[in-house]
């Protein structure tokens, strides 16, 4: 079912009852997410791993001490209430936006959801008017409060320096195989490639339209199939590159990027106004490519930039050679 602003309860107008279930299934909710993160991290990242099954074990205690509770008071029979079931009530984002962020990126996220229930655990405590289970929440509060100092030792237990240094190394190695490795050879293959037909058109035209048309098609043409090659011709499975989709998209974009950057300026009608600004453009273009190889990559800057600049001018020049004659 789908809730609506209509539909959905204020938190102040919740039972008793209800605030209990409503806990319930929000510790239900995270001790699953950890143990998600966990068994997704456990292959590349055990240290961190271990730290979400510890933190996913504490939300599953909080839970059965909550339905201790509950049935207490009210009977076995919890309602089923969840987050998006309340008006303003905090919601967790999707794991799998979340999951494909990075390892700092997860972290930051556990530190927020621990934030969260420590509010929520506050403000229903003050809503309880039985002193056990305003008691129960007050301590829970207390522990989720206490929890990213836990969660700080146990990454000291789980996450050693130079567990630490490692994993951060792994995550830095995936980032550049599934995105800088792609993303860049589609901004040298958009910017290189596309130099001889946009300028020998320019030249042989003079006509800031056709250039911008022919640029357009060249740019758009080369990013849809860089993106195509780059996510069908490997998987990713056997050669740790990644997902086919992030390459395929980082490729693809990177080389309409790197193709438009040059032929954009023919928006401006003035032939020689605009191809000045396209040639200056290129060398933008050429020069970035040069500094991304250096600082990802490792390749020594003036070779980098050796190699770029000077391939990237012999193709220009053929470009205009060619639309001159």
């Amino acid at each position: 079912m789908l809730f609506t602003r209509t539909d959905r309860k204020r938190f102040s107008e919740l039972s008793e009852k209800e605030i209990l279930a409503l806990a319930i299934s929000s510790e239900e909710d995270d001790g699953r997410i950890y143990a998600t993160y966990a068994e997704h991290l456990r292959k590349d990242y055990p240290g961190s791993a271990a730290m979400f099954d510890e933190m996913a074990a504490e939300e599953d205690v909080h839970r059965k001490r909550l339905i201790g509770e509950f049935q207490r008071r009210f009977g076995d029979t919890i309602p089923l209430i969840r987050r998006e079931h309340i008006t303003g009530y905090y919601s967790r984002r999707p794991i799998w936006l979340v999951e494909n962020l990075g390892i700092e990126r997860i972290r930051q996220e556990a530190a927020n959801m621990e934030a969260d229930a420590y509010n929520y655990y506050l403000a229903a405590a003050q809503r309880t008017s039985d002193p056990q289970t305003r008691e129960l929440l007050g301590d829970l509060a207390a522990q989720e409060s206490q929890h990213m100092v836990r969660a700080s030792e146990a990454e000291a237990t789980h996450l050693p320096d130079d567990a630490r240094a490692e994993e951060a190394h792994q995550a830095r190695r995936q980032f550049i195989l599934t995105w800088v490795q792609p993303g860049l050879a589609g901004l040298m293959d958009g910017s290189v490639s596309t130099l001889a037909p946009i300028f020998a058109t320019a030249f042989a035209t003079q006509d800031s339209r056709t250039t911008l048309l022919v640029g357009l098609a060249a740019a758009t043409g080369a990013g849809i199939s860089m993106g195509f090659t780059e996510a069908a011709h490997d998987d990713g499975v056997l050669s740790g590159r990644g997902s086919p989709l992030k390459r395929g998209l980082a490729s693809g974009i990177m080389t309409a990027i790197g193709g438009l950057g040059h032929a954009l300026p023919y928006f401006i009608p003035h032939f020689w106004t605009a191809t000045a600004i396209a040639i200056a453009v290129v060398f933008v273009e050429l020069w970035a490519i040069a500094y991304i190889q250096n600082r990802f990559m490792e390749t020594p800057f003036f070779r980098a930039a050796l190699q770029v600049v000077l391939g990237g001018a012999l193709v220009l020049a053929a470009g205009i050679l060619i639309g001159s004659g």
